[in-house]
């Protein structure tokens, strides 16, 4: 079966793809603007969500994913401030985590975060994170 391909839109004619959308709305209430993101990190955060969960990725996917970016992008303190410290908290375990398998879900964004340059000084230095 083909994938069906997120699109940011021709000259604005057609208008983003509705998955770009969920994910940038996703990407909002984690408190992150969407536009501090680069589309063409958007879309490859798309693409290994949808390698992950599958072609049709459920609202909490978008959730967890967006989270997970926004604290990367963020930092600590500003994502405390727009999610509280429980998400803080599952954000820092995931990323531990992730860096203790090495590979995964998590793991790849993380590493996009990093090589795409959107991670927060902050976040890096705490988790002593570095790109070669």
């Amino acid at each position: 079966m083909a994938r069906r391909r997120a699109s940011l839109g021709l000259f604005g004619v057609f208008g983003r793809s509705e998955d770009l959308r969920t994910l940038d709305q996703a990407l909002r209430s984690a408190g992150l603007h969407p536009a501090l993101i680069p589309d063409a990190v958007k879309l490859t955060v798309l693409n290994v969500l949808k390698d992950a969960r599958g072609e049709e990725p459920s609202a909490q996917d978008y959730r967890e994913t967006a989270l997970l970016v926004a604290y990367c992008a963020l930092g600590r303190e500003v994502f405390d401030e727009a999610n509280g410290v429980l998400a803080v908290s599952t954000a820092e375990h995931r990323i531990e985590a992730a860096l203790e398998a090495g590979e995964g879900f998590d793991a790849t964004l993380i590493l996009l975060a990093l090589h795409a340059r959107i991670i927060h000084p902050g976040v890096k230095e705490c988790f002593q994170l570095e790109s070669v």
